[in-house]
């Protein structure tokens, strides 16, 4: 069982509050706090995406996680023994990750330092995680041409993509927004008050909705290519697999019927181009010649 150490835990939770300052405006946000506060013990459907994705690029290897946040993932794939480096643009959030390891006694590699430029050797790594990352970078073909030549020819690569078109924006929580003209989408984002512009912490990376990378799937396909990589999209993956994408009750009830009419595949396609928020992403390197 673990110990808890009141110092670390008094210290964590005043690193990790003022960060959390601008999102009052949530209805659960005393849950959310909570999760955020033990985000290591929420990697579940993370977890999972590695093994049955990414599962052979771990075996012995090592792991980056680019953009680690505050630090949940890496600290619950440190405890599950696994050699892992943390790299994030936030100095705030590396003392975070930092301090969210020392909860555990772990002494964990964190790397302050851009997805651009990263100060690691060639083929350094088998397996690379980049959750909610690639939208908040400055160039995204070049993060994905620095993640291509950090990892191994066998490894692989898990991403998040925010879609273009998603009917409800992930970062604001506000339905269709991103469809809107962006002057018009970023007043109706400060006339909810849910603008990050606002919060009394300086966020560093790129936050606002105009500044932000989001990409249709196939347009981030093409991305990809050209960094050296195939995407698969994992929802995809996993319906041919005969399986769940996700999605809500709705979903599932229709799943079956979709499949019984051989729609699924269809159906899903125009619900990631015209719903779904976020696309989680295999990339395996292609070979020099490819691309």
């Amino acid at each position: 069982m673990l110990q808890v150490d009141d110092a670390i835990e008094g210290e964590l939770i005043a690193a990790i509050d003022p960060w959390l300052a601008h999102m009052t405006w949530r209805k659960d946000y005393a849950a959310w706090r909570e999760r955020r506060l033990h985000l290591e013990d929420y990697q579940q459907p993370y977890l999972r995406d590695i093994e049955s994705f990414a599962g052979v690029a771990l075996r012995g290897g090592r792991v980056l996680d680019l953009g680690a946040g505050m630090g949940g993932l890496v600290v619950a794939l440190a405890k599950a023994g696994l050699a892992v480096t943390a790299a994030e643009y936030n100095p705030a959030y590396c003392q975070i990750i930092a301090l969210r390891g020392k909860r555990y006694g772990l002494r964990l590699p964190v790397a302050n330092a851009a997805g651009e430029s990263l100060p690691f050797a060639d083929r350094s790594f088998s397996l690379i995680t980049a959750w909610d990352t690639l939208e908040h970078v400055q160039d995204v073909p070049a993060t994905l041409r620095e993640l291509c030549r950090l990892l191994q020819p066998d490894g692989r690569a898990l991403v998040t993509i925010t879609n273009r078109f998603g009917f409800r924006d992930p970062h604001y929580h506000l339905p269709l927004v991103n469809w809107l003209p962006r002057p018009l989408a970023e007043w109706y984002i400060r006339r909810k008050g849910r603008s990050k512009q606002a919060s009394a912490v300086q966020f560093s990376d790129k936050q606002s909705l105009s500044e932000m990378h989001y990409y249709t799937y196939a347009r981030f396909a093409r991305a990809c290519q050209r960094a050296g990589f195939a995407a698969q999209d994992v929802g995809e993956a996993r319906l041919r697999a005969g399986q769940s994408s996700g999605g809500g009750g709705l979903a599932q009830r229709l799943l079956p019927i979709l499949r019984r009419l051989g729609l699924t595949l269809p159906a899903y396609r125009l619900y990631r181009f015209l719903f779904q928020g976020t696309h989680t992403i295999l990339l395996t390197p292609l070979a020099k010649d490819s691309f």
